[in-house]
């Protein structure tokens, strides 16, 4: 029967297998016979087919193209089903998606019916010339099934056996309606019979769903060479005791020969090794991990850039060599790294300023803002120049010149000792007559005569 979309299987889909015993055949060398196998890091496949016991040659195809997998079984005789499989699994191959799209892989199978149809306008076989068509695409955890005809694909789910696809014919029909059991319609003399197929109606609808898959399930797709001639039970206890498709399709195509081959037995197994959950959990783990590591940088840089925006809006003064300087940032260094810039080196000597205040720019003076420091210095340097003029006032109010220079460094007199050199307007007197000669020019008044 039809599965649900995105369906899991339920428990009254399932097949509990009986063990049986299973012949050993040789099947190398047989006549018409085709097998293939492979592996890659989320897929492992074989295929084999076998013209049986009782046909002279074979009308199966099988497509191997993972994710693409297919089995057609052609109808119309020698010259025609084989024709009409192969045309079919042609045309799957050109148009099938390649992801597990249902819709799109439904749409191909219609595009194969359409191709099976006009094939004998081409020159390829003949009018009246059809094949069924089983098909599915894997991707991951998710497979997309089409299918149109009584070929079928099951699902080994957890060691049960699981029929995915529904039957196109006539005795489905009948166990549909309860007229027969399934065991019955093995054996029912109008088994062949398909009541929907490739090659006979331009309007075929393929059947179209999506599967849940995951690693360690097998995918089994077969003609009905195999579905006709052992039971499901059996299908079921080789696919759970063979550990390779490989070895799976030889044990299902040997049991079907043995069983009595009156049919071709075609078969393909796909055992989904990885599903990409692991892959899709290491990918999420170092995605986790590189966001964790992406936010420690932003974070980090944040941090870094909200300090250096914070240190920038901090200034201070203090000394560059023996001058007054301004910087911005803060005092001190983080990891070797200064945290502060010098931003202006003034002429105000450090020297020239008070004791205390020099000790106070050793430390560093915090300032509000860069105006502020500039204009901290300007009132050092008008003060400066204040006690200068003050000073130089002083020195004239007392007639004298001042016993240091503004450094503090003390004069020295003419006679070569320190002090205050004293300096006057008056001409220099005595009291003591002066003896000697006089000028030539002057006349001495004589007292007592004429």
């Amino acid at each position: 029967m039809m599965r649900p979309r995105r369906g899991r299987l339920a428990a009254s889909d399932v097949t509990q297998a009986a063990p049986v015993s299973r012949p050993v055949l040789d099947l190398s060398g047989r006549p018409e016979a085709t097998s293939t196998e492979g592996k890659n890091a989320h897929l492992s496949w074989a295929a084999r087919s076998d013209v049986g016991s009782v046909r002279e040659h074979n009308e199966d195809s099988y497509l191997v193209d993972p994710p693409l997998f297919a089995v057609c079984d052609g109808m119309g005789g020698h010259a025609a089903g084989e024709v009409a499989s192969s045309i079919a699994i042609r045309t799957l191959a050109e148009e099938a998606p390649k992801e597990a799209d249902a819709q799109a892989l439904g749409e191909a199978v219609e595009a194969a019916n359409a191709a099976v149809i006009a094939g004998p306008s081409h020159g390829e076989g003949r009018e009246g010339m059809g094949c069924t068509c089983t098909t599915c695409v894997i991707t991951n955890d998710r497979m997309a099934v089409a299918h149109v005809g009584d070929s079928r694909l099951y699902l080994l789910h957890k060691g049960m056996l699981v029929r995915v696809t529904h039957d196109h014919s006539l005795v489905e029909e009948l166990v549909d309606a309860g007229e027969i059991t399934a065991d019955e319609a093995r054996t029912h003399p109008n088994r062949s019979w398909v009541t929907r197929a490739l090659g006979s109606d331009p309007d075929m609808y393929a059947d179209r769903f999506d599967v849940e898959v995951e690693a360690g399930e097998r995918i089994i797709i077969c003609s009905d060479g195999l579905s006709s001639m052992i039971e499901d039970a059996e299908i079921e206890d080789i696919a759970v005791s063979t550990a390779s498709p490989s070895v799976c399709v030889d044990a299902l195509v040997t049991a079907a020969i043995v069983a009595g081959g009156h049919d071709n037995v075609t078969c393909v197994v796909v055992d989904i090794v990885s599903d990409g959950t692991d892959e899709a959990a290491h990918t999420n783990a170092k995605r986790t991990a590189l966001l964790f590591s992406l936010g420690g940088v932003i974070i980090l840089a944040a941090v870094v850039i909200a300090s250096v925006l914070l240190i920038g809006s901090f200034w201070y003064l203090s000394s560059s060599g023996d001058r007054v300087a301004v910087y911005q940032g803060v005092e001190g260094d983080f990891l070797g790294l200064p945290l502060s810039n010098l931003n202006y080196v003034s002429e105000v000597k450090v020297d020239d300023l008070p004791e205390a205040l020099q000790d106070q720019l050793a430390e560093g003076i915090p300032v509000s803002s860069q105006e502020n420091a500039l204009a901290t210095i300007d009132s050092y340097r008008e003060q400066l120049a204040a006690d200068q003029a003050e000073a130089d006032e002083t020195a004239s109010a007392v007639g004298s010149t001042p016993s240091t220079t503004p450094n503090g460094e003390p004069i020295t007199t003419p006679d070569g000792t320190s002090g205050t050199a004293i300096t006057t307007d008056e001409p220099a007197t005595t009291s003591e007559p002066v003896a000697g000669p006089m000028a030539k020019d002057e006349t001495t008044p004589i007292a007592g005569g004429e």
